[in-house]
């Protein structure tokens, strides 16, 4: 069984380490994880892992944020993966900071990256981890709200959900989406009730 992993971001040193870009950032996290190292390859860089008789196939796209949906086509296309075993992890200003949302599928909710895939794939039947950002900006600053870099606060409360990341990766390839969704996203609300 194969599972395409697809880290949203846009590369360049001017966008590294920014709130758009934890979807790279978790993708680095899971292959360090792994202990597997990233190659430039078509539309973007890969790093196969495998665990529990899986393969973990770990996408960031080169094509930028608005473009993600043709790397991610072609890469399901070329491993013969199907769109439901393809995650991707989008940041999420609609969620508290940290917080993690699993969902097997769902509209874009505005969010660029996600408007490309489903235009690209003809589906919104993927699952997709939304990972909150917050959204500490005022009217009319989205734009350079998720463009800039974390805080070290910010940095503080992501870390642990960033280790959080990788467990629900390992989970989405061996329990499934459903257990998987029911194990996180749970203690993701526990957490924010409490």
């Amino acid at each position: 069984m194969k599972y395409l992993i697809v880290g949203l971001g846009n590369i360049g040193d001017e966008y590294a380490n920014t709130r758009h870009n934890i979807g790279f950032i978790i993708a680095d996290a899971c292959a360090a994880h792994f202990n597997v190292k990233f190659e430039t390859m078509r539309y973007g860089s890969l790093a196969k892992a495998t665990f529990k008789g899986r393969t973990f196939i770990l996408l960031k796209p080169s094509t930028y944020m608005n473009l993600s949906g043709k790397a991610v086509k072609y890469w399901l296309n070329k491993e013969s993966i199907l769109p439901e075993n393809c995650l991707v992890i989008v940041d999420d200003i609609a969620l508290p900071l940290g917080t993690l949302r699993l969902r097997k599928k769902g509209s874009d909710g505005g969010h660029n990256g996600l408007i490309s895939l489903i235009e690209h794939l003809g589906t919104t039947e993927f699952a997709r981890l939304r990972v909150g950002i917050g959204s500490d900006f005022a009217k009319g600053y989205q734009v350079d709200y998720v463009l800039s870099r974390w805080t070290k606060e910010e940095e503080k409360v992501l870390l642990p959900e960033i280790e959080t990341t990788v467990k629900i990766i390992k989970s989405f390839g061996t329990a499934g989406i459903e257990r998987t969704m029911t194990a996180f996203n749970k203690k993701s609300r526990d957490a924010e009730d409490g």
